[in-house]
């Protein structure tokens, strides 16, 4: 191949304008050869890359020969566009590589290595023919390049090419038969011509024109198309060689190309069987074995030609006992199951043999065969004839044939004969003929009798074959059930022939009787069917019971309920007797049979007591003693014994005098037991309702109302409505905001001077400044008051006034009250500053929070609200400054900027308009205005600027001191100071490949200085580019001049260094390590060597060296490194290639340099896997779950890597998908639940297979297989399922204990003969009472049955029943079984609204149709028992006509008009009853109607508020508190008796409490909670209209007597545990706490009160110490706990170097032992570990607020926040500021309990700043910084004092000795420097004398390498201790003949003279040191007739004087 030049042409922006080195000559050359002979200009194309890298294409020479010509394989190198490694762009050699035009992208196109492997002889041939070509063109081109200069240039024709986007090669995929028919368009041919000329493609050979067909699309294409039909297996590639010709090429002239076309298989040819037999036969109990082998073939390729097979049986059945394997290709049929002739004696089955495609169609052939089983003799007898069931009437005679059996061989070929016996079954009434098998009657039958076992007769018979072979001879039972039919003859039976019973009069419907004795109530009749089925009935019992159930079959238990419950009247019957029949229901003489039953009636108590009048009134005065007799109460009940009137008891006494009496039980005497009981002014008559019960009071009830009438006596003085009265006046107003009136009110009879109330001011009103009405009480002012002339402190000032109430009567009573008078200040005086202008000048830099200035203002009146001062900016302060409101002082704002530099529009002076606002509201509130200016003073604060440097080149060889750039920098303060300095921290470098260079490797910083003042940079040492090609030079400029802190400002100058060439090449790997396959095709690429050379423009060529045997294997490219297979590689010969690879560049002299090349040869798959110890059979349980493992198997394959790889498969089929097999291990495991009952075993048949993932689709996997029988084994996995049923099981309450209920029944589907089957029922739940029970009657039922009574259990019931079978475990399953018992009504309604007789009044216009009360009543009953009713019962009078009644909701209305002057009061009763059967209860309720007119005066409390206490946590209800009682002003007469009504019309509206309106008693309807709501407050209305809800009332007004304030306390009990407010207590103390210190205060809060919430607390165990040191004389407790405060407390001393921390536990209790835990952590720390917090709070406000300044913290840092004090601020000239607290906090680290240092926490708090600030603007935190120390004493304040004066002394001497030394050593120094420099810029001298091979020429031995004369001890350098030593032999030190040179001295000798020849050394002298001071006296101008070279190696010397690290190369990280 050749290139035009060995450079590649590379441009970033566009490959067209690139340039290559070619000189003109060569080209001329080349257009001096004829067309004929080159087919293309020689020439190079550029590929550019969008990621800026380039590939060198050389352009292919195509030559004209007789045989094809073909294009030169393109080979890509990268070009140098960037630093990328060659194996980057290097590709396998089976890709192509092609690039699309107009984009650059790179696609590959990857041959399969079959393709490659069936070709490999064609590229060998077209190899060799490119090498004869290349060989041609190279003759060629030397030809061309002598007769070039000879020959003129002439034009040429320049021909054609094919374009074949960047391909080699035409490779075209086409795919056989239909998918590409002939005719079918195959590619496009594109070609090109420089010329323009018009193209013409072909095709040459008679195989391509056959083959394809070309036709001209246009000038420069052609289309391609299809002759031939394609098949693959006649042929499968075809290369055509096509032909292009612009038509000047000549005669028979083309550009050739190859085309090759690869035809694609396709599925199209089935598998074809070999010849095989087609008939096996076997014997039934053949073992498993290899039936047949077959043999199909495929002529297709690759899966498509790889045949498997499966076995296609007729039935799952068959396919279970053959099994088809493939193995090397063949089909093995192997027989697998057991065979039996008796069941299958011929078996068709079908081979298929399939390919392997993958997708798509799969072609099948198939191969049947025939398997014929052989019968042997292994079968018992088989019974043909045996009727399983036979019916005979059980009276059939004796000897009559039953039935008959026969049976036959089970060997169809050997057909013993059979002989027949009876085994079992036959009870001795039947025989058997042993050889015919008839079955006679031997004895006579009855179905009936216990032989006959219920007429079924299960007879076992047994036949056996008379065998001359099988010994015992074969057997086979079966078996037959012989049924008797019944015919009549049993009659019908009780089972007793008396039934002696009892039942209650008045029992309902359907209740049944209960019977009394042993007899017991079932009727039997054996017969079968309608002969024992029999009906039921009763006679004489006159239509009062009947019987069920009515019918019967065999057996029937029958219970006798009530029919007719009218016809129960003990009254009237007391004992009923009839007959119970049982007769058969056949229509043929029916047998029947009967039994006498006698029926006791009991008597019930249905009677209620009768008072012997229907209204008692008594008459009783007020003052009547205890004992008084107030009415005795008599009833009668006509019931007998204790139900009747001696039964009869008085039980309950109802009313609001009812708890003031005593009522005696059995007589009915009312007795008076509380003096002062009777008191007419607050009621004059009382109603009493007595209740009388029958049955010893627990039977019938009634009541009867009882009128008791107070008389009244004169004993009430006035009495105040109020007990304080207060009102508030204004000053300066004339009258009360509102009337102040005081009112009293006299209970004395109303209309009397006794009654009537005068009011007089006694005291408190000494200036009189007061009156009072003496009628109605109003008090006002006698003239306005000024409040700040009242003789009285403080803002509240007032008038305590007396006021006196007495009444007209004979001897006037009287009372008093205090009435305060508060006068309230108004805010009628406005603050006045003290000036008008303040002045203040700040600087500009003031920072934040300073404060500025104050102001002041006062004001004159009296309260301290109004007199309260606050301050505020108006204007002008434009967000700089801020103002403290109550103390005026301005201070700079937070974040203000003060630069006037910085604000916009600049401003110095800002003037402040302050107002000052007093403590007025609103349009009262009153203010002052001043002026404050402030000016603000500049500073001089603003950085410099750096303008932006950018970057500059330096070439590496550039001379030291050469100028590099010039830095500026810009300074907005008027006078900067600007100094500039290089900065090698912030300076970086890096290489030519990007790498950073550390300081350490290269002193970049040090190659360069700076001027410090022009900012000039400069190089002081040269640059070596291959170390660092770009630096980034950090620049600093200094501002000296600032005011405040250190002002500087950076820059970066980028420094690019250019190269110059001086390195060699070098390989990138300093080895190769690669492997092939072994016979690997030649050309194949084996690896790619690459070198590089660091120098630019060097190009680099490669050779090989090593064994000879080793070389010829492998072939390698000089120019591409690039090494291929040379010739075939056998892996057992050579494992392994080793050489070396050598890469020279062009250079001159050349350099090369060597690689070492490993090239490991892979092995190919040559083996098949082998399975090792296979299991055969398995059993495994069937609940075993998905994943468990079976078997694990394992297969071996003898090849390596991928090859020997196994992966196992299990066949789906026969695993059924319930098991499954891991790839890699080969462990068998189950996929998914087992069924025992859907399948017992398995045939798995496992599959190993090499090389599974890349080899099975291309058909190079080798496989093995094998088979595992898998057994399951059952468990007990079934449950029970219960019978379904529905609806309720129904009976009553009087249902008989251990009857039957009802019969559950379950199944189960396990085996029922084995415990998996057999169930056990049990009550599960819904029977908490025990009434039921369950009893199991046989092994799937049991009954439910009654356990206990059932009264008074109604309702209905919901058992969970659970069947649960015997296995191990047991399955179970539940179901609900609802059994409802009826209730018997037993119950009588009882009046709950209102509980008593009750007395109501309504207004005679009442309308018709109004409601006068609502009665209800309850009924303990249920169902249409508890259904209550109510009417109105008639009466005498007929009052029961005008009132009506909802029998529903009991509303009682008004029916009729009421005319008061007619009648005046109605008594009506009321009857509530049930709807209960059969007799319904009742209970009654009187009622007293008041017609009333309509009344002046409501009802009235005689006191506004009254306190009731209830208990939390009582039931609603449990608590009653009856409220006071209200007085009527309205005239005395009998209307007073009506009834007032209590309504809550206020203060419950959640509906906590319940109010029964005619009891007044207050009760709870929800539970209280003390804890939840402690108090409450209702408002009471009272009223007399008890019909209309009153409206709810938002306040109390005191003024209206109808309503009541009730403040309901809640009574606390201890229902609360104490808690610790923190789960954790953390404190800290210090070495110097003392001893009893308060470390801190354990709290806990308890929600009790007063005692409930005494809390104790105590310490739990024992201290633990921590982390802790110098402990050990810590005997005791090191902390004591308060239990009273919770306070612990130090109990011993600390001392210094005690360190650790403490942790002990606590509790608190209550007085009931309620407790809480929680731990304590206490730290001791040192005193610098405190920080200190400054708030702008008082010391009470931040105790307050620490506890969420604490948390707030700790959540925010992390860490444990400890409080240590609080104290007072002191300012720093020791002055106290009670406005601001220091808190000491120490912070914990969580994780180690460590206490954090104060740096820690500070910068913690900065940290997280952001998120701390809102906390500190809501507390005020002013400040964060370190506590000071405490002192520890004056004593050692002296110590301490004391001691620092000793080291200042001794410091100072230290100082004064140093500076002498120093003195000393400079006039020494300075000497020698100076006999150096005389010397060395001396007179100029040529004497060759001064030429020494010295180190340094003309100086002395200071002046050399490592001895700097100003610092002897810079190194350790013998040969300078020795001449030292001798110079110190002087007499004088300041001799320069002692500091002469002296080169006989040196031993340094020529070893330095490099150090001569080195020219252009950079002026090291413009340092600024003390040395560069001195080297730049040395360089003034009378000086420069110095030799250059004795100047440049003095100038090194003092550079390595002055920089003596980087000469002697020390390797540090920090200089």
């Amino acid at each position: 191949m050749f290139a035009r030049g060995r450079h590649c042409c590379v441009r970033r922006q566009g490959c067209a304008d690139a340039s290559c080195g070619v000189e003109d000559g060569v080209r001329h050359i080349l257009h001096a050869i004829p067309d004929s002979v080159i087919s293309e200009d020689m020439g190079e194309e550029c590929v550019e890359e969008s990621r800026d890298w380039s590939y060198h294409r050389p352009s292919a020479i195509r030559m004209l020969s007789a045989s094809p010509v073909r294009e030169v394989n393109y080979l890509r190198v990268p070009c140098y566009a960037t630093s990328q490694p060659y194996e980057h762009f290097i590709k396998n050699e089976d890709t192509h590589i092609s690039e699309k035009r107009g984009t650059g992208s790179i696609t590959e196109h990857v041959i399969p290595h079959r393709r490659v492997r069936t070709r490999h002889t064609l590229a060998f041939r077209r190899q060799w023919s490119l090498l004869q070509e290349a060989w041609l063109a190279t003759l060629l081109l030397l030809l061309a390049a002598l007769a070039g200069p000879l020959l003129p240039p002439v034009a040429a024709n320049t021909p054609p090419r094919f374009v074949l986007n960047g391909q080699s090669e035409i490779v075209i995929r086409l795919t056989e038969g239909e998918a590409t028919p002939v005719g079918s368009k195959i590619t496009t041919l594109r070609g090109s011509d420089p010329d323009g000329d018009a193209l013409t493609f072909g095709v040459r050979g008679a195989e391509g024109r056959d083959l394809l067909r070309i036709e001209q699309n246009g000038a420069t294409e052609a289309n391609v198309y299809l002759k031939k039909a394609l098949d693959r297996e006649m042929k499968d590639e075809y290369t055509v060689v096509l032909t292009l010709t612009d038509n000047k090429l000549g005669e028979g002239q083309f550009i050739t190309q190859s085309m090759l076309l690869l035809v694609e298989d396709i599925n199209d040819n089935e598998p074809i069987f070999r010849p095989y037999e087609s008939s096996v036969a076997v014997d039934e109990n053949a073992p498993p074995q290899v039936l047949a082998t077959l043999l199909a073939t495929d002529q297709d390729e690759g899966p498509f030609g790889q045949v498997i097979y499966r076995l296609d049986a007729d039935s799952e059945s068959d396919a279970e006992k053959f099994t088809v394997n493939t193995l090397d290709g063949k089909a093995v049929l192997r027989l697998v199951g057991d065979l039996d002739y008796e069941r299958k004696s011929l078996y068709q089955l079908r081979v298929l043999a399939m390919d392997r495609a993958i997708s798509g169609r799969v072609n099948t052939g198939t191969a049947a065969l025939v398997v014929r089983v052989n019968d042997v003799e292994d079968q018992p007898p088989q019974f043909t004839q045996a009727p399983p069931v036979t019916r005979i009437p059980e009276d059939i005679p004796v000897n009559s044939g039953v039935l008959e059996v026969k049976a036959v061989d089970g060997d169809r070929g050997v057909n013993n004969h059979i002989t027949y016996s009876i085994l079992e079954g036959d009870k001795g009434l039947f025989q058997l003929d042993h050889n015919s098998g008839v079955l006679y009657v031997k004895k006579p039958l009855d179905r009936e009798s216990p032989l006959s076992n219920n007429g079924a007769f299960i007879i076992k018979i047994q036949a056996q074959e008379e065998s001359g072979v099988v010994d015992p001879p074969p057997t086979m039972t079966t078996e037959v059930t012989v049924l008797l039919e019944d015919v009549n003859d049993e009659t019908p039976t009780f089972k007793a022939s008396h039934y002696v019973a009892e039942i209650a009069e008045g029992s309902q419907f359907n209740s049944p009787v209960n019977l009394i004795g042993d007899a017991i109530p079932e009727v039997y009749d054996h017969d079968q069917g309608n002969n024992g089925t029999f009906r039921m009935f009763l006679e004489g019992d006159g239509g009062m019971f009947d019987i069920t159930p009515p019918e019967g079959v065999n057996f029937a238990s029958f219970l006798i309920r009530v029919r007719n419950p009218a016809l129960l009247d003990y009254e009237k019957v007391k004992v009923v007797n009839f007959t119970v029949v049982a007769r058969e229901t056949v229509a043929e003489r029916p047998k029947s049979s009967s039994a006498l039953v006698t029926v006791h009636i009991r008597d019930t108590n249905d009677n209620f007591p009768i008072f012997s009048e229907d209204q008692y009134e008594v008459l009783i005065p007020e003052d009547a003693a205890v004992g008084a007799t107030l009415v005795w109460v008599q009833a009668s009940d006509p019931d007998s014994d204790t139900y009747g009137t001696r039964g009869i008891r008085y039980t309950d006494l109802r009313g609001a005098l009812a708890d003031k009496l005593e009522m005696e039980p059995e007589t009915g005497v009312i007795t008076l037991k509380e003096a002062g009981a009777l008191d007419r002014e607050s009621v004059a008559q009382h109603y009493l309702t007595v209740e009388a019960r029958d049955d010893l009071g627990r039977g019938n009830r009634n009541t009867v109302v009882v009128k008791v009438v107070v008389e009244d006596v004169n004993d009430h003085p006035p009495v105040f409505l109020q007990r304080r009265y207060e009102a508030r006046l204004y000053e300066n107003s004339a009258t009360f905001p509102e009337p102040f009136v005081v009112t009293a009110r006299d209970d004395d009879l109303n209309g009397t001077v006794n009654h009537e109330v005068r009011y007089t001011i006694l005291s408190g009103d000494p200036l009189s400044n007061f009156t009072i009405h003496p009628l109605s009480g109003e008090i006002k002012p006698a003239a306005p008051l000024d409040f700040e002339a009242i003789d009285q402190e403080g803002d509240i000032r007032y008038f305590n006034l007396t006021i006196k109430a007495f009444d007209l009567g004979e001897r006037p009573l009287s009372s008093e009250v205090s009435a305060v008078v508060y006068v309230a200040d108004v805010n009628d005086h406005a603050p006045q500053f003290d000036r008008a202008l303040y002045r203040k000048a700040i600087p500009e830099d003031t920072p934040p929070g300073t404060s500025v200035t104050q102001v002041f203002a006062h004001d004159e009146d009296g309260s301290s609200v109004n007199q309260k001062v606050v301050f505020r900016i108006q204007h002008g302060a434009q967000d700089k400054f801020v103002m403290e409101a109550d103390t005026g002082v301005i201070s700079v704002a937070q974040g203000a900027l003060l630069d006037p530099d910085r604000t916009e529009p600049r401003a110095t002076t800002y003037i402040l308009e302050v107002i000052a606002l007093d403590g007025g509201i609103g349009t009262a509130q009153l203010q002052a205005r001043t002026v404050v200016n402030i000016t603000i003073l500049d500073v001089n604060n603003k950085p410099p600027v750096f303008k932006d440097p950018g970057s500059v080149r330096v070439f590496e060889n550039e001379d030291i001191g050469s100028y590099v750039y010039r830095v500026e920098a810009m300074d907005l303060d008027a006078r900067p100071r600007l100094r500039y300095s290089i900065d090698a921290h912030s300076s970086e470098a890096r290489n030519e490949e990007g790498a950073i260079v550390k300081p350490s490797e290269y002193d970049f910083a040090g190659a360069f200085e700076i001027s410090q003042v022009e900012g000039v940079i400069r190089t002081v040492n040269q640059l070596d580019r291959e170390k660092v090609e770009v630096i980034r030079l950090g620049i600093v400029c200094e501002d000296i001049e600032a005011a405040t802190e250190k002002q500087t400002a950076t820059a970066t100058l980028t420094i690019i260094v250019e190269d110059t060439n001086d390195n060699d090449p070098h390989f990138r790997k300093s080895f190769y390590r690669r492997s092939i396959a072994e016979n690997a095709k030649k050309g194949t690429t084996v690896v790619t060597v690459v070198a590089d050379d660091v120098d630019k423009n060097r190009t680099i060529s490669y050779s090989l060296q090593g064994p000879s045997e080793i070389l010829s294997l492998v072939n390698l490219d000089p120019e591409t490194g690039e090494i291929v297979v040379a010739e075939r590689v056998d892996r057992e010969q050579f494992s392994w290639l080793n050489f070396t690879v050598q890469a020279t560049d062009s250079g001159v002299p050349p350099r090369s340099n060597t690689a070492n090349v490993v090239v490991q040869v892979i092995d190919e798959n040559d083996n098949n896997p082998v399975f090792v110890n296979p299991p055969s059979n398995l059993t495994i349980r069937e609940d075993a779950p998905p994943g468990t493992q079976v078997a694990a198997v394992t297969a071996v394959d003898a090849d390596s890597e991928d090859y020997g790889l196994v992966t196992y498969l299990l066949d789906r089929k026969s695993s059924h998908g319930k098991f499954k097999i891991d790839p890699d291990t080969g462990v068998i495991t189950v996929a998914s639940s087992l069924n025992r009952e859907e399948l017992s075993t398995f045939n798995l048949l496992i599959e190993a297979w090499d090389n599974y993932q890349f080899g099975y689709s291309a058909g190079e996997s080798r496989n093995a297989f094998m088979q595992i029988g898998v057994t399951i084994a059952d468990i007990n996995d079934e449950a029970p399922v219960f019978e379904e049923r529905e609806g309720c099981t129904m009976i009553t309450e009087f249902h008989e204990p251990r009857d039957t209920v009802t019969v559950v029944r379950a199944t189960d589907g396990d085996d029922p003969s084995s415990p998996n089957g057999r169930i056990l029922f049990t009550i599960e739940g819904g029977n908490e009472k025990g009434l039921f029970d369950v009893r199991v009657i046989e092994q799937t039922a049991a009954q439910i049955f009654a356990a206990k009574p059932l009264v008074g259990q109604y309702g209905n019931y919901s058992l969970l029943i659970q069947a649960q079978d015997r296995g191990f475990p047991p399955n179970s399953v539940t179901s609900q079984i609802n059994i409802c018992v009826a209730d018997f009504n037993d119950h009588a309604p009882q009046f709950v609204s209102p509980s008593a007789n009750l007395t109501i009044r309504v207004p005679e216009n009442a309308t018709v149709g109004s409601l006068v009360i609502q009665v209800r009543a309850t009924d303990e009953d249920i169902g249409i028992n508890g259904a209550v009713h109510y009417r109105i019962l008639k009466d005498a009078l007929g009052n029961w006509q005008t009132f009506t009644i909802d029998q529903v909701t009991g509303a009682v209305l008004l029916q009729k008009p009421l005319d008061r002057e007619r009648q005046k009061i109605y008594e009506i009763r009321v009857e509530a009853y049930d709807q209960g059967v059969p007799t319904p209860l009742s209970s009654d309720l009187d009622l007293t109607i008041y017609v009333r007119n309509v009344n002046d005066f409501e009802p009235q409390f005689l006191q506004d508020e009254v306190t009731v206490n209830f208990t939390e946590h009582k039931a609603p209800g449990t608590e009653r508190a009856k409220l006071a009682d209200t007085v009527d002003l309205d005239d005395v007469d009998e209307d007073r008796s009506a009834h007032v009504c209590y309504f809550i019309v206020g203060g419950d509206e959640y509906g906590t409490f319940n109010l029964e309106s005619f009891s007044h008693e207050l009760s709870t309807m929800k539970e209280l909670d003390r804890e939840i709501e402690d108090h409450y407050t209702l408002l009471i209305k009272a009223t007399e209209d008890c019909l209309t809800l009153p409206e709810p009332v938002a306040f109390f007004d005191p003024r209206d007597d109808t309503l009541l304030k009730v403040y309901v306390f809640v009574n606390d009990i201890n229902d609360n545990a104490p808690k610790f407010t923190r789960e954790v207590f953390t404190g800290g103390i210090t070495t110097a706490s003392h001893f009893g210190l308060e470390v801190m205060r354990l709290t806990a809060v308890d929600p009790d009160a007063k005692e409930n919430s005494r809390l104790r607390y105590y310490m739990d165990g024992s201290v633990q110490e921590t982390l802790s040191e110098n402990l050990d004389n810590v005997r005791r407790s090191p902390f004591i706990v308060d239990p009273v405060s919770g306070i612990v407390k130090l109990n011993f001393d600390p001392q210094k170097g005690m360190k650790g921390y403490f942790d002990f536990k606590v509790y608190v209790n209550d007085s009931s032992g309620w407790s809480d835990r929680a731990r304590v952590f206490i730290y001791l720390l040192r005193e610098d570990q405190r920080v200190r917090f400054i708030l702008r709070q008082s010391p009470d406000e931040v105790r307050e607020q620490v506890e969420y300044f604490r948390d707030y913290l700790g959540n925010i840092t992390g860490a444990i926040v400890n409080v240590d004090d609080f104290r007072v601020h002191e300012n720093h000239d020791g002055t106290v500021d009670k406005t601001k607290t220091d808190l000491y906090l120490h912070l914990v680290d969580r994780n180690d309990n460590s206490v954090l240092e104060v740096k820690q926490v500070l910068a913690m708090i900065d940290k997280n700043v952001e998120y701390l600030d809102n906390l500190f603007k809501e507390l005020n935190v002013l400040d964060t910084q370190r506590a000071e120390l405490i002192t520890a004493g004056t004593a050692e304040e002296d110590l301490l004092f004391l001691w620092l004066v000793g080291v200042i002394i001794f410091l100072t001497l230290l100082l004064v000795l140093t500076v002498a030394l120093c003195l000393s050593q400079r006039a020494r120094y300075s000497r020698q420097l100076k006999a150096a420099t005389a010397t060395a810029f001396g007179e100029c001298s040529h004497d060759t004398g001064l030429n020494r091979s010295s180190t340094v020429p003309n100086t002395n031995i200071h002046s050399v390498e490592g001895s700097n004369p100003i610092w002897m001890s810079g190194f350790d350098n013998d040969w300078y201790k020795d001449e030292d030593s001798i110079s110190h032999q002087s007499e004088g030190n300041d001799s320069l003949d002692d500091n002469a040179v002296d080169t006989s001295l040196s031993p340094r000798g020529d070893r330095d003279m490099p150090y001569i020849t080195q020219t252009n050394v950079p002026n090291p002298l413009s340092r600024e040191s003390s040395t560069v001071g001195s080297n730049t006296q040395l360089m003034n101008h009378e000086q420069q007739n110095i030799n250059d070279t004795y100047r440049a190696n003095l100038y090194q010397t003092f550079h390595k004087i002055a920089n003596p690290l980087v000469d002697k190369k020390l390797e540090t990280t920090e200089l």
